[in-house]
């Protein structure tokens, strides 16, 4: 038989015991990971619009005459009006559409959706086509804020016509272009 030698009892030795240390790591229980801090509960922003515009009754009357303005463009050449329990209208064409190499299942024309302090009317085609502000009035056109966002304050007969020109405007735009 033959004999071992220290050299190759110490190799042994140092084999064995890397394996059981790796068994021993697979076999652990895992670490305890510290426990993350409970996130802030946001405000529910889904609320009735009725409850938004606390204070202010006319920014009811402001979404009904904008949502009075988009009904005759509902289910007309693929327009369908969308309208939630939350103070929200929309009309948006589910025609499938390519614009810039990207294919689109829908496209948003309008929407009316009442806020703390204002309707915003959310007007698309002036966000594709900044030229078309010089169509509107001074009046309208001071009421956007930002791309194409319009923030309607008061029931004002000027600027409700102005919605109703935009529309019409808008919709000749979005036919020509092959969208609706």
């Amino acid at each position: 038989m033959a004999k071992s030698t220290p050299a190759s009892n110490a190799t042994k030795k140092s084999v064995a015991k890397k394996s059981v240390t790796k068994v021993a790591k697979k076999a652990a229980p895992p670490k305890k990971k510290k426990e993350a801090k409970p996130e802030k509960q946001e405000r529910s922003v889904n609320r009735k619009y009725a409850d938004k515009s606390a204070g202010q009754p006319d920014m009811l009357d402001i979404f009904e005459a904008i949502k009075k303005l988009m009904l005759p463009y509902d289910k007309k050449r693929g327009l369908v009006m969308h309208m939630g329990t939350s103070g929200q209208a929309n009309l948006v064409s589910h025609k499938p559409v390519v614009i810039a190499g990207r294919p689109r299942k829908e496209l948003w024309f309008v929407s009316a959706l009442v806020q703390k302090g204002y309707v915003g009317f959310y007007y698309m085609p002036i966000y594709m086509n900044d030229p078309m502000k010089k169509l509107f009035s001074p009046e309208f056109i001071k009421c956007l804020k930002g791309k194409a966002c319009f923030h309607i304050k008061k029931n004002d007969p000027a600027i409700m016509a102005e919605i109703k020109k935009a529309i019409q405007i808008g919709y000749a735009a979005y036919e020509k272009r092959g969208w609706l």
